[in-house]
């Protein structure tokens, strides 16, 4: 195998990551928006007999100032079927060639279910995987309703009728900072990190066509608005990034109508993965049982490793 570090312009990574239906956290506009806010990115590329078999994308941060942490984030990206020692290969290889200095530290998060973190069964674990639920959007309309569980089809089916109004926002921050601002008090209340401040409008403006990036969509009562959802794209997956809703928008189930709304304008952009993102049974009851009320696949990925 054959280690390249930046050799592969963003046509060449996105057609990788599109087929593979790779995570945020691997799409280019990620780590370009990463640079942009100064954290340093670097992406790795392994051949095998002249194929790509995985790319890495690496965000790094120093320590104390003097050890050079590279996190790996829901990667690598396998491009095609690798045995457990291909994978081994293809993880000593991207720790030993990182082309930062050293001191340094090299953390994955692999996108292996817990059982199934090949390659990596000599590498310590220093955290325990999270959670996720995924919807399958290759499914047509019909089988993605009748796979929701009874009360949460329940709650769209009253959601469709209590005079709600589905509004789909622009990429002008002047139509979605609103939603932002929510999601940043929303995290000071709880205490929970998320991405730094700007990452979400440089992201949304990374590519040519915002349709490309992303889905804000809006529900309304009576004039005024009770939810919304934000959906980032990132090739042929999409990821829910932010959520909110007031009183009103719970009491009349509006989340449920526009989640409904996005897996339709999402299918029709030709996304085929829907990530919902992390369910946690303790902090956030409500939360988890709403994504694990769409029949989605919970996924518990593997951890991270050092």
């Amino acid at each position: 195998m054959k280690l390249f570090w930046d050799d592969l312009d963003a046509a060449d990574w996105d057609r990788h990551h599109v087929a593979a239906s790779a995570a945020l956290q691997q799409d280019w506009a990620y780590g370009s928006c990463m640079k942009a806010i100064g954290v340093p990115c670097v992406r790795g590329r392994v051949e095998a007999e002249g194929r790509t078999v995985a790319l890495a994308q690496f965000i790094g941060r120093r320590l104390a100032g003097m050890v050079s942490l590279a996190l790996c984030s829901r990667g690598p990206v396998w491009t095609e079927s690798l045995t457990a020692a291909d994978k081994a290969e293809v993880y000593r290889q991207l720790r030993a060639g990182l082309p930062w200095m050293r001191p340094r530290l090299a953390l994955f998060t692999p996108e292996e279910a817990l059982d199934g973190a090949s390659g990596l069964s000599s590498w310590r674990r220093v955290m325990t995987g999270y959670s996720t639920v995924t919807l399958d959007l290759s499914q047509t309309r019909e089988q993605l309703r009748a796979g929701f569980e009874g009360k949460w089809r329940n709650r769209l089916v009253a959601a469709e009728s209590a005079g709600l109004t589905v509004q789909r926002l622009g990429a002008n921050p002047a139509q979605f900072r609103w939603l932002l601002d929510q999601e940043d008090t929303m995290r000071e209340q709880r205490g929970v990190e998320g991405l730094p401040s700007g990452f979400i409008e440089r992201y949304i403006q990374a590519r040519k066509s915002a349709a490309h990036t992303v889905l804000t969509l809006r529900a309304d009562h009576q004039g005024e608005r009770v939810a919304a959802m934000m959906f980032l794209l990132h090739g042929s997956a999409a990821t829910y990034q932010v959520g909110w809703s007031n009183d009103t928008g719970r009491q009349f189930n509006a989340h449920n109508l526009l989640l409904w709304h996005a897996i339709e304008a999402l299918q029709q952009r030709g996304v085929r993965l829907l990530d919902l993102g992390g369910v946690n049974t303790q902090r956030s009851a409500g939360i988890a049982r709403f994504k694990l009320g769409t029949g989605g696949r919970v996924l518990t990925l593997a951890g991270t490793y050092l």
